[in-house]
């Protein structure tokens, strides 16, 4: 499999922004990873090396609802599971890795909804 140019600078940028972006177990990361179709999230603590919570849109409780799930509409829906389930679990404050991607549609929706679920990045 090749890497483009494309994937080598997200890579880059994302090796960058994990310079200063910890999970602590006060305040867990919240990391995402975009596919062209799918999106994926794992709430972290990079203290423990362990993954608290993670959720994406091919879990059956988001793939009932949605017919793709690549698209901002999939991303709110992720935004909000995965805060209610943070919430749940105790976990008010989480610090956002947006992965490498731009702050800008997919990425931006599941934030705002997570945001909206309770969330305090």
């Amino acid at each position: 499999m090749t890497t483009t140019a494309r994937t080598l600078g997200r890579v880059k940028r994302h090796r960058r922004i994990r310079k200063r972006v910890v999970g602590m177990p006060q305040r867990p990361r919240l990391a995402v990873f975009r596919s062209h179709k799918h999106l994926y999230v794992q709430v972290i603590n990079d203290f423990n090396q362990t993954t608290l919570l993670s959720g994406s849109t091919t879990s059956a409780a988001l793939r009932k609802d949605l017919p793709r799930g690549g698209d901002v509409k999939a991303a709110e829906h992720l935004g909000k599971l995965i805060a209610q389930e943070a919430v749940k679990r105790g976990i008010k404050r989480v610090v956002f890795d947006r992965g490498g991607y731009r702050y800008h549609g997919r990425v931006k929706a599941l934030a705002e909804a997570a945001r909206q679920g309770g969330l305090e990045l």
